[in-house]
């Protein structure tokens, strides 16, 4: 990944305003995040199956890019477009994150994440499970990258942002990301790697959410326009 930190999210649209969705996500939204300091690459995913649900990933230099004044102004002062896009985002998981572990590409065609906690007392067992699947799992055929990464909540008030999307936003506690190519051999990863129960083997807690999206664009910073 493109820095030591990362905001990763997901959220449902609807299918009557998918179209607009993306226009703006891709022609205003990206440029205006990749402005800010700090904020590298930012990529979009959608639902694999063709459901609502999108996964969107912004790549940070450092943990900071979070909570900077530019930021924060920015997430309570949206643009028109965004007070109109915001309400349109449903069931939102938002979840600024540490980068624990990363290996290969973190865009590709294909992506798999899994959301998942760690039983009382097995924190430091799972995490050593998914760093070493971090480290193997890139040079697997179908594959090209693995991230770990865990939320760390700022302490910061509500935003206009999220007031505008409605009910408080959820949270994701550790995260794991594979990217790839192919996409059955992602298929495989989410029946056997990263099934519920080779999760809860490792010392995952049950109530794990794994999901497959398409890539749907991606810039980084110099990009932007």
């Amino acid at each position: 990944m493109l820095g030591q930190a990362a905001l990763a999210m997901w959220w449902d649209i609807d299918a009557e305003v998918r179209e607009e969705f993306e226009h703006w996500h891709s022609h205003e939204h990206f440029p205006e995040r990749l402005a800010l300091p700090g904020f590298l690459r930012a990529s979009r995913w959608a639902d694999a199956e063709g459901g609502p649900g999108f996964f969107v990933l912004y790549e940070l230099a450092s943990y900071e890019a979070l909570v900077s004044p530019d930021y924060l102004a920015r997430l309570n002062a949206p643009s028109d477009w965004s007070k109109k896009m915001m309400p349109q985002h449903r069931a939102m998981v938002r979840s600024p994150c540490r980068v624990l572990e990363s290996c290969g590409s973190a865009v590709a065609g294909h992506a798999l994440t899994l959301r998942c906690s760690p039983a009382a007392g097995e924190q430091q067992r799972l995490q050593s499970h998914l760093r070493a699947l971090v480290r193997t799992l890139p040079a697997h055929p179908g594959l090209v990258g693995a991230q770990l990464l865990q939320t760390d909540k700022p302490a910061i008030a509500p935003t206009t942002e999220q007031r505008l999307r409605g009910l408080a936003d959820q949270a994701a506690d550790w995260i794991f990301i594979a990217t790839g190519y192919d996409a059955p051999a992602l298929a495989r990863l989410a029946e056997s790697a990263l099934s519920a129960a080779a999760l809860q083997n490792a010392g995952a807690a049950t109530g794990s959410v794994t999901a497959a999206y398409g890539l749907r664009g991606a810039s980084t910073s110099a990009e932007a326009c």
